[in-house]
């Protein structure tokens, strides 16, 4: 196999080529909308159908992991994202484009169920509890920064020279990842195919659902209630910069959230291999999370807005290279893309159903008490992270595998 660094370049670099797909629609399709004759309801459809497509295709996507490997699956899920990238050219000037745009997404939605559960599961094979967080925050930084960089691609190139070109650019940067990792990466996980995959097998191990229950209220209160509120609370509070609006105003604040995350995600995998333990780290950056929701929800200038967003940002950054090392930790190696399908699974149910509690909690209760709700979420994370790995390890802070080895030596 090849270097253990190399590969895990290779991966970040593919992904995160990929990723200008995820997000190049994002400033472009709600302005085309109208001109093209898509309601404002298909228009949001449309945005989250990769998130819908996931939540069945996660779980599939894993065991055929565990069954066939990483490699293949790694590289037809790239390949299927770049078709789906190469489908929004098609939609611009397609007879019925909300047709063309939906199919995009949803072959976008399987394909990246594919490159999730393999990019993390191919991290997990070829390191150890030396180097399995720094290596996972790696990762999962990689795929973060693909979607901001196909914000800026979508908004500039698409201002530049037009909406086509900017789709163009984004498919011919997908095409090639795929070939990226058809060069690069190595097949990791299994020498030998090991039987057919069924839709429901999902990993109901504990220390999975452990993992998936904190990503669950991660995403359900970052995701899922910050990101899909901040725009009506700019609307409301007046808080602005440089003659933006509330839209301007939210893309650069989320963009401060995402930057803040994806720094603080090898911080946080690095860490917990430094110290031999993950729940220590995993606490601390929850705790962090706490605060910068309760920030959030006191925020009344725009100081206090950035600090809130750097804050929840590095709460949930930090969180996700220690959380799925942990689980990489526990699980035995057959189980392990199973085990990253049912936590993906998870996380996209979460950051799905967010939305759907917190707009109408916003018309009811406000934007205060929505974002110190939100603030209770990590503390409930933490405590089902701390039950759960007593419960598995009958520790509280359980070593990592080296940890333990050099304690035993």
């Amino acid at each position: 196999m090849r270097d253990a660094r190399a590969v895990v370049l290779a991966v970040v670099a593919s992904t995160f080529f990929v990723g200008f797909g995820g997000g190049v629609v994002f400033p472009i399709l709600p302005n085309l909308g109208a001109l093209l004759g898509i309601s404002p309801f298909l228009v949001g459809l449309i945005l989250s159908a990769n998130r819908f497509t996931r939540l069945v295709a996660n779980g599939p996507a894993g065991a055929l992991v565990d069954r066939i490997g990483t490699r293949w699956p790694f590289v037809v899920g790239l390949f299927v994202e770049s078709v789906a990238t190469l489908g929004y050219v098609v939609a611009i000037d397609a007879s019925l484009p909300e047709v063309w745009f939906l199919l995009a997404r949803v072959l976008w939605g399987v394909g990246s169920a594919l490159v999730f559960a393999t990019a993390y599961t191919i991290a997990a094979d070829v390191s150890d509890g030396r180097s399995r967080g720094t290596s996972m925050g790696i990762v999962r930084g990689g795929i973060t920064l693909g979607f901001p960089a196909g914000l800026v691609l979508g908004g500039v190139v698409s201002d530049l020279y037009s909406v086509s070109t900017a789709f163009v650019v984004a498919a011919a940067f997908a095409f090639l990842a795929s070939g990226l990792a058809y060069a690069l990466v190595p097949e990791t996980h299994v020498s030998e195919p090991r039987g057919g995959v069924k839709p429901w097998d999902l990993d109901t191990t504990l220390p999975t659902l452990t993992a998936g229950l904190v990503n669950f209220g991660l995403y359900f209160a970052y995701l899922g209630a910050l990101f899909s509120t901040l725009v009506l609370f700019l609307g409301e509070t007046g808080i602005s910069v440089w003659g933006y609006g509330p839209q301007g105003m939210s893309g650069l604040l989320m963009a401060v959230t995402v930057l803040s995350a994806s720094g603080f995600m090898v911080l946080g995998g690095s860490v917990s291999d430094r110290y031999g333990s993950r729940n220590p780290v995993l606490l601390a950056f929850l705790a962090v999370s706490f605060v910068g929701f309760l920030a959030l929800a006191l925020a009344d200038s725009l100081a206090t807005l950035i600090v809130a967003c750097v804050l929840v940002g590095a709460g949930q950054g930090g969180t996700s290279g220690p959380l799925v090392a942990l689980l990489a930790d526990l699980t035995p190696d057959e189980r392990m893309g199973r085990a990253m399908g049912t936590n993906n699974v998870l996380g996209d149910l979460g950051g799905g159903l967010g939305p759907m509690v917190s707009l109408p909690l916003v018309e009811t209760v406000g934007f205060g008490p929505l974002y110190a709700a939100c603030a209770v979420v990590p503390v409930l994370a933490g405590l089902a992270l701390l039950a759960g790995t007593y419960a598995q390890t009958g520790r509280f802070d359980p070593k990592t595998p080296a940890a333990s080895e050099t304690a035993d030596d």
